[in-house]
């Protein structure tokens, strides 16, 4: 905690102050540009990765970046995607996995997570994920990839179950983007519908 308190008084001291008038207006309200969906994974820092200033994404952040299909009123999920779309009325959503994802290695490694009951539970949303990786028969120095972008893939189309989403969508006022952010490279990998493969972002 120590490390934490003196971050909040150099926050105080020296970030504040040249950002003022920005936090001041962000008091009054926000009008975020983007729902940021990823992994609750420490190396993932959304506002670092897309340059942006507090204000401009609403992230949404659990381990392995998981969007359960819709069943109703039935998850904080549901409820920040409903929130983002329909009344901070946000156009753009990314679902952004990353490399070395623990989650994704356990998705692969079920056994590994045996003995955290929660973990494992919420692991079943990577089993679609894994099915389609391991229906490739890849070799297994190129599953952990494979399995962590077909994630990504498997999470758009979840996203798709929810009604603010579909409903949007329907309208032409939603775009909807997969990523992969590279840890290692500090590169971002864009899914490309049109050929089912990840392309990095800029190429």
């Amino acid at each position: 905690m120590h490390d934490l308190r003196l971050g909040v008084l150099k926050f105080q001291r020296h970030v504040y102050p040249h950002k003022k008038a920005l936090f001041q207006k962000l008091a009054k309200g926000q009008t975020p540009q983007a729902l940021f969906i990823t992994c609750a994974d420490s190396r993932v820092e959304p506002s670092l990765i897309v340059q942006t200033d507090p204000g401009q994404l609403f992230v949404d952040r659990n381990p392995g970046n998981f969007i359960p299909p819709f069943h109703g009123e039935n998850a904080s999920e549901a409820a920040g995607i409903q929130y983002a779309l329909d009344v901070l009325k946000i156009r753009n959503i990314v679902i952004c996995g990353h490399t070395d994802c623990g989650a994704m290695k356990a998705v692969l490694d079920p056994e590994s997570a045996e003995e955290l009951r929660c973990v494992k539970k919420w692991l079943v949303n990577g089993k679609d994920a894994r099915k389609r990786t391991m229906a490739k028969k890849l070799p297994k120095e190129r599953q952990l990839q494979d399995v962590i972008e077909r994630n990504v893939v498997v999470q758009m189309e979840h996203l798709r179950t929810y009604p603010s989403v579909s409903r949007a969508l329907a309208a032409g006022e939603l775009e909807i983007a997969g990523w992969v952010y590279d840890i290692e490279h500090g590169k971002v990998l864009e899914y490309h519908a049109d050929t089912d493969e990840f392309r990095v972002l800029g190429r």
